[in-house]
């Protein structure tokens, strides 16, 4: 069935009027005055029935509704006006020192290879010629800087690893939920249940009670 808005609740906050009503027919059972529930008239029919009384039901709770919506808008106009750290100040790019970091390694790895086995082989077939022994050594030098470059690659992304961790994004990430706005919605949802949606199920519960008097009276 076609669901009545009450024109002060939001359609944003209908699944949450769904979702108490659903809780409430759902723990129907154990609810001595809602003795009925199921029989008389089943669940589905009791949710249509409070759906379409939507602007009655709601209206017990208007003023906890109200406080609710103010102090959720002012949470929002909060979040609007806060600007994140990273948007205040651009972040340094790559830059030289990212690039070398990065190439230092390859190229110095790649000349100690060529070095190395270049100085070997004139090591073998002339060993003699002092030219083989001065390649072997640039190619140790060259592994060592291939090495070093490593090392520093390593402890650079360590510290990024460290930078992005949860305790760090936490820090820097979106504000906690507002206190103010979680008691302000548990608040609503407290009245709704209790002086909306219960009294209206005991009513209709009621007004199908079969009459318990004698016959013809």
């Amino acid at each position: 069935m076609h669901m009545n808005v009450a024109p002060h609740l939001l359609t944003e906050d209908r699944a949450e009027y769904e979702r108490v009503l659903d809780d409430a027919l759902s723990t129907a059972h154990a609810r001595p005055d809602l003795a009925g529930a199921g029989t008389r008239l089943t669940l589905a029919q009791l949710r249509s029935l409070t759906l379409n009384a939507t602007t009655l039901v709601t209206s017990a709770a208007a003023s906890e509704y109200d406080h609710f919506v103010k102090v959720r808008e002012q949470h929002r106009a909060a979040l609007g006006t806060r600007t994140p750290a990273s948007q205040d100040r651009p972040g340094p790019g790559p830059g030289v020192v990212a690039i070398l970091t990065v190439m230092v390694p390859v190229l110095a790895g790649a000349a100690a290879v060529i070095f190395l086995l270049v100085g070997a082989v004139l090591h073998a077939v002339a060993p003699t010629v002092a030219f083989g022994a001065t390649l072997l050594t640039a190619g140790l030098v060259f592994g060592s800087v291939a090495a070093a470059g490593l090392l520093g690659a390593a402890a650079g992304l360590l510290v990024t690893a460290l930078r992005n961790s949860p305790a760090a994004v936490s820090r820097g990430g979106p504000p906690a939920p507002d206190d103010e706005l979680t008691r302000a919605r548990e608040a609503w949802r407290r009245a709704l249940l209790e002086r909306g949606i219960l009294p209206f199920l005991r009513d209709v519960l009621a007004a199908t009670t079969p009459p318990t008097g004698p016959p013809g009276t």
